[in-house]
């Protein structure tokens, strides 16, 4: 319940209860009972004139009697509240509407039945559905702007984490973790012990106190090309595709290919309002906020322990568009070291092959082309555009115009930058099975140890698969026929083709993953034409990279076949995999079934998706090698920001990708060295083990796999670990 009803319900009832004292002699309450509600009536009323409103909090909530509405009720008043609104909201007449007509007054929603037929299925569901008249469509796209959105960026810092629903926002409802319904992940997280969590608190509040303005400069860009139709900088067109005409013929071919047409212009139409209608809610955000000091993102967690800014619109996990309108509100003098590092992170941006060379050679290439930079800080829209190449083009036109500011002050070094330089780990899931495993192979192809340039993962495997390939494409093809599709696939070998599939690798990616990555691939470059042909050609490509991935990573397969088998035992026993992260946070994971839930309504009969207690075996299984890697990366993002604050560095983080003023870069570096170090440190997988027999003390779980003599220390002096 809103803390502003639980205040009114409170103030309502101590009033109550000393006017029936009053009323009646006698009374079975006692004196002592009637004064104490009085003083917390004062209290409370004191404590709101004086703004303190986690305090009010605390009290209502002890004293508030009333129970959480259950989800039958929830649903039959909001059906009813839906029905009341549809009998009252009519749409006005047009103003050029004559008089002597009858006024064209009609309803703006109504509610209706389709059935709705997926894609290559011949049956349909039956839906109910509340459509809103066309009139008021187009007046909501053209008011987007104006919408409430509740979880706004705060103009004051959140307030402390120090419970599972206490924290972040002054009004709102705010808890720690995001657990869409799942009722044993938020009762695992509720029972923990405060101070079990005191690390995960203070991270959240690190990253919240964080403070950000709007970028004007750059939004001012944006808004002029979005002003003008968009289509630029990745930015969407604002018109839609016209249709094509129907042709005047009876033939059936032509008819199916003209509706063909007509079905991809309308998918194409639809994804075009939902990008437009995600623009107008990014920028809306950003054209409120630009005018303030500064304002601050509370953030909470997934289920794994990965933190997230709650405000869903304008935030640094956005786009391109949200990174570059957004830079750090505090500012700081560049420095020597500072300044070099804002001429790398535009090379990091620009991209193409640019953030593969050396530090050197991206310093060199932001230093060659120092006219281009000045050109698109002075004339963005009217100049060459050079920042339109970028791969990441806001971004890199914030840098373009904070790096010319630098350079041309009398002192570049002086210059105070609140520009945020990002260090991005190297393929980061494989950097942290690497570790598990202590992988000397793996920690090489992924930039654990030193190099004199960045080891690029996707090249090494797409070097092994060309191997690997070549010999194919020697054999006899009456003995092993895929030496043709050698011979086909043997130039279409490179860094792109396999790039999707190492990254989600870590993910667990299977082998019809791995085929339709590729096949999508191969269909981009238009040589294979042949549909079937495609397939198999994919099929092989599939396989011959998935074996590539094998030997490149051995101890990574292991461990994740490790994980995969300890879930596998677990969910036989109609058990949710559980573990706790080196921050002691609680994970459980959600897979369940879901079973059909009906309630009647006064619109009509709703079905609602509701956890049952069986286990779903192979989405546990399969999910769990990822969900565990992604909360050690959690871990390691938290335990950074923790230190950077205490080192007096502001500190962002996106997952892998951790930001700091470019002067702080060194230390930031230095410090998440230091973190991973410390992290793979502690006995992780032998902990986990321990952790599911002491559990499960009835199960026999495999052992665990076998580790390799990497130097984890070798860390420390890797520059292009995190680059």
């Amino acid at each position: 319940m809103p803390l502003s009803r639980r205040i009114r319900n409170f103030l309502e009832n101590t009033r109550k209860k000393k006017v029936d004292k009053e009323d009646e002699d006698g009374g079975s309450e006692s004196n002592a009972a009637i004064k104490e509600q009085e003083r917390l009536r004062k209290k409370v009323t004191n404590l709101i004139k004086k703004q303190k409103l986690p305090a009010v909090r605390q009290i209502v909530k002890g004293q508030d009697n009333t129970k959480p509405w259950v989800q039958d009720a929830k649903a039959k008043v909001g059906c009813h509240l839906i029905e009341l609104l549809m009998r009252t909201a009519y749409i006005q007449p047009p103003a050029d509407q004559l008089a002597d007509t009858p006024p064209d007054i009609r309803p703006a929603f109504l509610h209706s039945f389709k059935t709705v037929v997926k894609e290559n299925k011949k049956t349909g569901r039956r839906y109910g559905v509340i459509e809103c008249d066309p009139l008021v469509r187009k007046g909501l796209e053209r008011t987007a702007r104006h919408m409430v959105i509740p979880y706004m960026p705060m103009l004051v810092p959140p307030v402390k984490w120090t419970g599972y629903d206490r924290g972040a926002y002054l009004f709102l409802p705010s808890y720690i973790m995001r657990t869409h319904g799942a009722k044993q992940q938020r009762e695992a997280v509720k029972r923990t012990p405060t101070n079990q969590l005191e690390q995960v608190f203070e991270a959240l509040d690190t990253l919240g106190y964080t403070k950000w303005r709007i970028n004007k400069r750059v939004l001012n860009v944006v808004d002029r090309i979005w002003t003008s139709g968009g289509r630029l900088a990745d930015m969407v067109d604002r018109n839609d595709v016209p249709f094509p005409e129907k042709p005047d013929t009876e033939d059936e071919a032509l008819l199916r290919k003209w509706k063909w047409k007509v079905r991809s212009v309308k998918k194409e139409n639809r994804e075009r309002h939902s990008q437009r209608c995600d623009i107008e809610l990014k920028l809306a955000v950003a054209r409120r906020m630009k005018d303030e000091e500064g304002f601050y993102y509370p953030h909470n967690l997934d289920f794994r322990g990965r933190a997230y800014p709650m405000h869903p619109y304008l935030n640094h996990l956005g786009s391109d568009l949200c990174r570059g309108v957004l830079e750090f509100a505090e500012g700081r003098p560049l420095g020597r070291s500072g300044l070099n590092w804002l001429k790398i992170h535009l090379a990091n941006l620009f991209a193409g092959g640019v953030d593969k060379l050396s530090l050197e050679g991206r310093l060199a290439f932001t230093e060659n082309h120092l006219d281009d930079i000045f050109d698109s800080a002075d004339r963005p829209l009217e100049g060459k555009r050079w920042w339109l190449k970028a791969e990441d083009p806001f971004q890199c036109l914030a840098v373009c115009i904070d790096l010319t500011e630098a350079l041309r002050s009398s002192s570049p070094e002086t210059f105070v930058s609140h520009m945020p330089v990002h260090q991005d780990g190297s393929c980061n899931g494989l950097q942290h099975y690497a570790a598990l495993g202590r992988d000397k192979l793996g920690a090489a192809a992924v930039n654990l140890v030193a190099g004199e340039k960045p080891a690029d993962v996707y090249s090494g495997i797409a070097g092994r698969v060309l191997d690997i390939m070549r010999i194919d494409a020697q054999k006899d093809p009456t003995v092993f026929p895929d030496a043709l599709l050698a011979k086909i696939l043997v130039n279409q070998v490179d860094r792109k083709l396999v790039k999707q599939t190492v990254m989600t690798s870590v993910y667990g990616v299977t082998y019809i993953g791995a085929r339709d990555q590729i096949k999508r691939r191969l269909k981009e470059r238009g040589v294979i034409t042949d549909e079937r042909e495609l397939f198999v050609a994919s099929c092989y490509a599939a396989k011959t990279t998935l074996t590539a991935l094998g030997e490149m990573f051995q101890a990574a397969r292991a461990i994740m076949s490790w994980l995969g088998e300890c879930a596998k035992i677990i969910a036989s026993e109609n058990q949710p995999v559980s573990w706790t992260t080196p921050l002691r946070l609680p994970v459980v994971q959600p897979y369940r079934a879901l079973g059909r839930h009906l309630i009647k309504t006064s619109l009509q009969v709703l079905t609602l998706q509701r956890e049952t207690e069986k286990i779903m075996v192979k989405r546990q299984r399969t999910a769990f090698p990822p969900n565990f890697v992604h909360s050690l990366d959690g871990s390691h993002m938290m335990m950074t920001a923790i230190a950077c604050k205490k080192a007096g560095l502001t500190f962002a983080g996106v997952h892998d990708s951790y930001w700091t003023h470019a002067s702080d870069v060194d230390k930031m570096n230095k410090i998440l060295r230091e973190k991973f170090v410390e992290l793979y440190e502690k006995p992780i997988l032998e902990n986990l083990l321990e952790s599911f027999q002491q559990s499960f003390p009835a199960l026999s779980f495999p052992p665990l796999p076998e580790r390799g003599d990497f130097d984890l220390r070798d860390v420390l002096d890797s520059p292009y670990f995190f680059n």
